[in-house]
């Protein structure tokens, strides 16, 4: 078991995230009302980036969390990598860090804005960069996803836990895939249908998908960034990371290899697959390769 910091309780640490969280969620659930009734949504969002949008509850939710981490634990030697921060400059955050804090204070803004309700907060804290605890909150669904390092578990605002399931499908066609709504492309489009899953849910938030495996409603996730486009960040997948791996399943690139944090610009670059059980994620892997060097769909 990975020993927190000095001065560092594990059942006060997550007693604390677990408040942060639900405030959180007030903030994204105010701002979520406020920009499905607002004719003029131009005073919620802050940045109209096609790729990025930026809107008041990401900045409120990074700075509630950032701040209240800082005053907490002031004394500890930890870090914190945040999606709104890293944005404006990268190079100025300090990697030289074994416990770093990863956090996505609107995980699926696009989401957000369109009104689908398929949006989270992830909150992560890594050690050695590799996801140790996780939060993913869906504010819409009532739901606080926690991973504490050994296992996971979910919560509504009231305390009670919610009973959910991962399926055990291990075989492509009887698996139903759950992709992005905003993000997809023709690559991997094409290589979905080559795949021919028994369904395909789309979606958005990574963090959303891996609550939709972690339900049992889904059974896998792929990335599939092209050269050249936007990619993946660390803040999307830590966070997802810890609870998926804590219930039983995995997440891993196609060489079935762990994720690495902290590389150039955070991304998470090439083809990622996170599937509902560790047991048969490398054979589920090796099928998604086969099918991509059958068709000639993409250079890895």
């Amino acid at each position: 078991m990975i020993k927190l910091p000095d001065g560092v309780d594990i059942h006060n640490l997550i007693d604390d995230l677990r408040v942060l969280s639900w405030e959180a969620c007030e903030i994204l659930l105010f701002y979520s009302q406020k920009i499905k009734d607002s004719e003029n949504k131009s005073e919620i969002i802050k940045s109209q980036s096609v790729q990025d949008p930026v809107t008041v509850a990401d900045l409120e939710v990074n700075d509630l969390i950032i701040n209240r981490i800082k005053q907490k634990y002031k004394d500890i030697c930890w870090t914190i990598l945040s999606e709104e921060n890293a944005k404006n400059n990268f190079d100025s955050f300090n990697k030289n860090f074994d416990w770093i804090w990863v956090l996505d204070p609107l995980d699926g803004t696009k989401d957000f804005i369109q009104g689908t309700g398929n949006y989270a907060m992830h909150l992560a804290l890594n050690y050695k960069n590799k996801p140790f605890i996780g939060f993913v909150l869906i504010p819409e669904r009532d739901e606080l996803w926690i991973s504490n390092g050994e296992k996971s578990w979910c919560e509504r605002k009231n305390g009670s836990l919610i009973n959910s399931k991962m399926s055990r499908k291990n075989h492509i066609k009887d698996m139903k895939i759950v992709t992005s709504k905003n993000h997809r492309n023709n690559t991997l489009n094409k290589l979905i249908e080559k795949l021919n899953f028994k369904d395909v849910i789309v979606m958005g938030s990574i963090g959303c998908k891996v609550a939709s495996i972690l339900r049992g409603e889904s059974d896998i996730y792929i990335s599939l960034s092209i050269p050249g486009k936007s990619a993946p960040k660390d803040w999307d997948f830590a966070a997802p990371e810890a609870i998926l791996k804590t219930a039983g399943g995995e997440i891993s690139t196609l060489k079935n290899e762990e994720l690495s944090y902290c590389k150039l610009e955070f991304e998470q670059r090439g083809v990622i697959v996170a599937s509902n059980n560790y047991l048969n994620h490398k054979d589920i892997c090796m099928k998604v390769k086969e099918t991509i060097k059958k068709y000639d769909l993409y250079d890895f």
